[in-house]
């Protein structure tokens, strides 16, 4: 196998893995190793599914930017919405920021998150699904170029 052809599965796995340690490092920092773990056994369907989606997105993206390169710089400015699975991870957890920010006028915002915690998954999911069809709609546009 090519590397130019395995460069976009290994981004994505990086991008999953990059993810999920993002998650369990806010999670841990904010309120404990024990408590993260927690949150995962609960949660583990949704943010593995997300961090699957966002490296999805990434490896997709990856070989769109390869693909539009090997056209020597021709095609359209492409955007990804990957970010948007971050935001979605990091928002579910922003909650447990009320712990150490109890003072400073965001514990209302925080508790409307943790109320509706399984909302913003599913947010966080239809957003990786967007993404990923996205990105796959402008592979297929460059391919038929």
């Amino acid at each position: 196998m090519r590397l130019a052809t395995l460069k976009p599965f290994l981004y994505g796995i990086l991008a999953s893995l990059l993810l999920l340690g993002a998650y369990f490092s806010i999670l841990t920092l904010v309120s404990g190793w024990s408590f993260a773990q927690d949150q995962f056994k609960q949660f583990w369907y949704f943010i593995v599914s997300l961090a699957v989606g966002f490296g999805v997105q990434v490896g997709l993206y990856t070989h769109l930017r390869n693909r539009i390169a090997s056209m020597h710089g021709e095609g359209k400015m492409l955007g990804v919405t990957g970010t948007t699975s971050a935001a979605a991870m990091v928002s579910c957890c922003a909650h447990y920021l009320v712990n150490i920010f109890p003072l400073i006028g965001t514990a209302g915002v925080l508790t409307v998150i943790a109320q509706y915690q399984v909302q913003f998954f599913w947010l966080g999911l239809a957003m990786n699904l967007a993404g990923i069809f996205y990105i796959a709609s402008r592979i297929i546009k460059v391919k038929t170029l």
